[in-house]
């Protein structure tokens, strides 16, 4: 006989509960502030009136919030409801379900009075639900509080003139169905029967989390020159500082430096990944480690302990966060090489293997066998990210994870999270699905994604609404156009317009998102067949003169996107998002939106952006909106638009017209005024 299970489901039957991850043995995503959907599968036998509602509960375990859950596919119970946490932390959730003996009187009594069926006995029945719910009687449920002084009152007086013989059956209904009455019922529900699912644990991350805008920096090209004789002199870390104000400027909030350690001169990379490298060559920042240190270590170049901290503040004065790359690999010349080489791995013929990605090959790195001494290897790692959080580090990319264990990762966020709570990791994982999500699950707070591969209107469409709405509780996206490793085809021409709109669809598509300094110059040039640049920065200087991109515009698109961004709390969150269709293939529409009861003014924000993805011709087309389904519609069916790119306004309705094109006008950045809150945020 098989046996019952311990864990019954409630009288009135939870399933399929959302968010969950891996059955509650992972936590959920969420970020403080943001509005996130809490859905379950809610029924009943016979045809009662049941409810559900989402309780949001605090890291101490108290009730933080419980909001009512709304039918969001009729004829297959499944419900929803929109919660926020205000704070980070482990919080958790639960769904509460009931038997709701209201409605299902106020559905049978109205019914029936009006057939003229059972008239005394469902207005006393009515009477009697008065009572019980001034009394706080609630049908197996020793939680039910009574409601306040006022309303009990009402519920008396309502269960009063329920009885009162001397007027009609409708007159005596119509005080037990109110509009106060049902205030009262929809505030302070009786709540029969009440059950709930298992609780779940969510994840709240700091606001960084979710939204920041990025800007990638090697230190060493920052004031590096060229000396007559052709040799080099590096930049330094107070060089690299000098740049931080035209960074901020721009409206970046997270400066990211790669790699800022010794580097090997053992197989060291030359200029486009040579596998000679000249005299006076760098070197990869990735090849770690030479006689003067490893992770724990700056390159000499650079500067010392004292020239970071002084860059940190910098950063911070300017309200910049800076992070730091994490590239757990060694060149031959690191220090663990020859102090512990069990942590690499030994081939037949006694060599250590070096990092292979077929057909490249990386002989200037090592990468570390996790297998070989997992505690030795775990602590030399986690003493190399506490000396970084001690010289003001709060943002660790991490490079390749995905050829690191799981556990070791799972092990690592955990403990450094426990210690220095708001320390994010974002993870540079250009890897399958599987692998992704599951890091993301697993304790990394931002995820590098597919976007700068998904190039058509369909690829685009499809993409926002994935990691917006199907993966938002596992991972959270970083959208970047290019990296210091990444071009795409799609780069290779275009032009400055394709620069533009990548810009635009990476800013407005994803509250992370990330530039690669360079980017202001459309440097576009693939080393050959390689999606990626040519004389790429991974192994020369590439002083830039700044000025010089002012005439090229897209600083000045940065400015403003960061600036919208800054501005529009609905620009800043992940999991509302819609789709509106285009007469053109050429063209993208969407919007996000914020109900007002989730911004700090109590003002609804709604976004609407416009992307051209042509950047060589013109395109007009039409955009439709459902201004009902986006809380916005009128009595005139009009509503005022403004964008945030030039300021101008328009008035726009259901269908409307727009032209842009790639030498005067890539887009919009539309503001909805006034807004109104759409009918999700009700739930």
């Amino acid at each position: 006989m098989r046996p019952v299970s311990e864990n019954l489901l409630p009288r009135i039957p939870i399933i399929e509960v959302f968010p969950v991850v891996e059955d509650g043995t992972l936590p959920a995503k969420a970020t403080e502030g943001e509005p996130f959907p809490i859905r379950a599968t809610v029924f009943r036998e016979g045809h009662d009136a049941f409810a559900a509602e989402a309780v949001l509960l605090t890291p101490d375990g108290g009730e933080h919030s419980r909001t009512r859950m709304v039918d969001i596919a009729p004829g297959l119970d499944r419900y929803e409801a929109w919660v926020a946490a205000d704070a980070p932390g482990d919080w958790s959730f639960r769904v509460d379900s009931w038997s709701d003996p209201y409605a299902t009187w106020h559905h049978d009594a109205t019914v029936k009075l009006g057939a003229g069926v059972d008239v005394e006995l469902m207005l006393e029945e009515g009477a009697r639900l008065m009572e019980r719910a001034a009394a706080g009687d609630a049908e197996a449920n020793p939680t039910q509080e009574r409601p306040p002084a006022s309303d009990i009152e009402v519920l008396h007086d309502a269960a009063r003139r329920l009885r009162d013989t001397t007027h009609s059956a409708q007159q005596r209904l119509s005080a037990g169905i109110s509009s106060r009455v049902r205030l009262i019922f929809r505030d302070h529900p009786l709540r029969d029967l009440i059950g709930s699912s298992r609780t779940y644990r969510l994840d709240v991350a700091r606001t960084k989390a979710l939204a920041g805008a990025w800007y990638e920096i090697f230190p060493r090209s920052a004031g590096a020159f060229q000396r007559p004789d052709g040799s080099w002199v590096s930049g330094t870390l107070a060089s690299a500082a000098e740049e931080l104000p035209r960074i901020a400027e721009m409206g970046f909030d997270v400066v990211y430096l790669t790699p800022i350690h010794p580097i090997g001169s053992t197989h060291r990379k030359g200029k486009n990944n040579s596998l000679i490298a000249a005299p006076g060559d760098p070197g990869s920042p990735y090849g770690i480690g030479s006689p003067d240190g490893g992770h724990d270590a700056i390159h000499p170049d650079l500067g010392d302990f004292d020239d970071f901290d002084r860059f940190v503040a910098r950063a911070r004065s300017l309200g910049l966060e800076v992070a730091l790359d994490l590239a757990l690999q060694c060149s031959p010349d690191h220090p663990w090489v020859s102090e512990h080489p069990e942590w690499f791995t030994t081939r037949a013929d006694g060599s250590i293997a070096y990092a292979e990605n077929p057909p490249k090959k990386y002989q200037d790195i090592y990468p570390l066998n996790f297998d070989n001494d997992p505690g030795g290897i775990y602590e030399a790692i986690r003493a190399v990210i506490e000396i970084w959080i001690r010289h003001g580090v709060t943002i660790f990319r991490v490079d390749n994870p995905h050829t690191k264990p799981i556990p070791f990762w799972e092990k690592m966020l955990a403990d450094v999270k426990a210690a220095h709570p708001g320390t994010l990791f974002l993870a540079e994982a250009f890897t399958r699905p599987a692998m992704m999500r599951t890091l993301g699950a697993i304790g990394f707070d931002q995820s590098y994604t597919y976007f700068a591969w998904r190039t058509t209107k369909t690829e685009i469409e499809d993409y926002l609404r994935e990691v917006s709405q199907d993966t938002a509780h596992l991972m959270r996206p970083a959208f970047w156009p290019t990296t210091h490793d990444i071009l795409t085809p799609q780069m290779w021409e275009g032009g400055t317009a394709i620069f533009a709109i990548r810009a635009m669809l990476a800013a407005l598509g994803s509250p992370t998102w990330g530039i690669y300094s360079g980017y202001e110059f459309v440097e576009n040039v693939p080393r050959g067949s390689f999606q990626e640049p040519n004389d790429n920065e991974k192994y020369e200087f590439r002083p830039r003169r700044w000025a010089d991109a002012d005439d090229i515009g897209i600083t000045r698109l940065f400015t403003l996107l960061n600036a919208a961004r800054a501005k529009h709390p609905a620009l800043r969150q992940l999991h509302q998002i819609r789709i509106h269709p285009t007469s053109s293939d050429s063209l993208v529409a969407f919007s996000r939106q914020v109900p007002g009861r989730f911004t700090h003014d109590g003002v609804p924000d709604t976004v609407i952006c416009i992307v051209s993805l042509d950047p060589h011709n013109g395109v007009d087309a039409s955009v439709e909106l459902d201004l009902e389904a986006m809380g916005l519609a009128t009595p005139g069916g009009h509503i005022t638009v403004v964008d945030e790119l030039d300021g101008r306004s328009y008035v726009w309705g259901s269908s409307n017209w727009v032209s842009l094109s790639p030498v005067t006008r890539l887009g919009h950045v539309f503001t909805v005024e006034p807004a109104h809150s759409s009918p999700w945020a009700q739930a």
